[in-house]
């Protein structure tokens, strides 16, 4: 791979404030490129966001491969010890295979922010919720991409093996391919998220990619079954989403020159494999395109065989890589309101993200801390920076990184950017002053949530 090319990716990245948190590579069995944009750093977890659900897919075929589960097995078979409503003839054939490939016939919806999803999570347990559901098509007859479909699969998996999919994961798939370092939260009846929200580092990302990349094959070992996994690359009969095509919790595009097939998540998360060029590509971001940096890495394949020596584009691609990682220079701001709002609590009204109070403090030119009350949990001050250098403390949900920074937009108006960089959350409160009221504007960049303004009021 050219050298140059990788380094004009890189500039692209810092040239359009590119919100990406790691890239990496690899080709021909090598890590060819394996960078960390601060304030993400290497060896912390990222949300893989739907990118779990590829695992998920993947744990149900080792479990296929070890008889624990068959492909076309009825999902009435392998929950027949629960009393299941809307039992009809339709609901008896849905299985297994159906979850796989999205094609349930669950009267599962997509639209409106996932709210089968969001249902399914207000409810006391999620499985049974999900099998109670009404049948909508016949199975296989249907696209509908369903993440509580997802958790239904890993709830399968939990009673085919008696293990949470993150048991299993360690025991079959993570301890194998040496991931020692995972998140991966369950519901209260030790379900694992099938859906979302598993966390790992990205060079274990690519050891996924690389497993499915060798059709399941890790080293010496089958993990997974050559034949499910060459069937989980193929597109199903049924057509998905503007155009594109899906396997068995995977996304193929067999029509694009070179073919690939990739695992998404939301806010930019991939593993995306191309078997032609012998490629694995991870990104991990807070919302941004994968799309506009994958064409340098295409550009940057010039040739199946070892490219001439380049010392100088290798150094140069290097120092961009060192680059990435270092924090920019400071540069400090104060306004003269600070004496004003340090200090004081100042309660909210009612707001999507169910923040109930703040308190900003300031301790110099450079340095703040802010605490929010969110819900029924009041955090810990986090230190924010004002030199425009973010502040990254520990103590994330799942262990991942919180950058938080500050600037004054006018003596009145201070900007927070609260950027939960594993999680993919990036907040930003818009905060104007006046005497003991504040006005917040909120905003989230991959739009988890809805934008909104309300008005807060000083306490002290």
């Amino acid at each position: 791979m050219d050298s140059e090319v990788l380094a004009d990716a890189l500039d692209y990245v810092r040239d359009h404030q590119t919100p990406i948190h790691s890239l990496t590579i690899v080709r021909n069995g090598h890590v060819v490129l394996d960078a960390y944009f601060w304030p993400f750093q290497e060896g912390q977890l990222h949300d893989l966001a739907s990118v779990t659900k590829s695992v998920t897919s993947t744990l149900a075929g080792i479990a296929i491969g070890r008889h624990a589960l068959e492909l076309r097995q009825p999902l009435t078979a392998v929950f027949d010890q629960r009393r299941i409503a809307n039992l009809d003839e339709q609901k008896r054939r849905m299985t297994i295979e159906h979850l796989l490939s999205m094609t349930s016939g669950l009267d599962c919806e997509a639209g409106r922010g996932e709210i089968t999803l969001s249902q399914m999570r207000e409810s006391t347990d999620w499985t049974q919720f999900m099998l109670d559901l009404p049948m909508r098509d016949e199975p296989g007859s249907r696209f509908e991409y369903c993440s509580g479909g997802m958790h239904l699969l890993s709830a399968a998996i939990t009673e085919a093996t008696g293990l949470s999919a993150l048991d299993f994961a360690r025991r079959e798939l993570f301890g194998p391919l040496g991931i020692g370092n995972a998140a991966w939260p369950a519901d209260d009846h030790g379900v694992s998220y099938g859906w979302g929200d598993l966390h790992l580092e990205p060079l274990d990302m690519a050891k996924l990619g690389y497993l499915w990349l060798n059709n399941g094959r890790w080293e010496d070992r089958q993990l997974v079954p050559e034949e499910w996994m060459r069937a989980a690359v193929q597109a199903q009969p049924q057509p998905a989403r503007n155009g594109q095509k899906y396997g068995y919790g995977l996304w193929v595009y067999p029509d694009r020159h070179p073919r690939l097939f990739e695992a998404e998540g939301r806010g930019g998360q991939r593993i995306s494999v191309t078997p032609e060029k012998n490629v694995v590509v991870v990104f991990t971001g807070g919302e941004f395109e994968p799309g506009d940096i994958g064409a340098f890495i295409l550009r940057a394949i010039k040739s199946d065989q070892p490219l001439p020596e380049n010392p100088a584009a290798a150094d140069r691609l290097a120092t961009a890589v060192g680059d990435a990682a270092t924090p920019p220079r400071p540069v400090a701001f104060m306004s003269p309101m600070v004496s004003t709002v340090s200090g004081r609590r100042y309660t909210l009204a009612e707001n999507p993200l169910d923040l109930k109070s703040f308190v900003l403090t300031f301790s110099g030119a450079e340095d703040a801390h802010l605490q929010l009350e969110l819900g029924d949990r009041i955090d810990p001050p986090r230190p924010i920076g004002l030199d425009g250098v973010p502040r990254v403390p520990s103590g994330g949900e799942f262990g991942a990184p919180v950058a938080v920074s500050g600037r004054w937009e006018s003596d009145s108006t201070f900007v927070v950017e609260y950027n939960e960089i594993g999680n993919i959350n990036m907040y930003r409160f818009r905060l104007r002053f006046s005497g003991d009221d504040v006005d917040v504007q909120l905003s989230e960049r991959s739009q988890v949530i809805p934008s909104a303004r309300f008005h807060g009021t000083s306490v002290n």
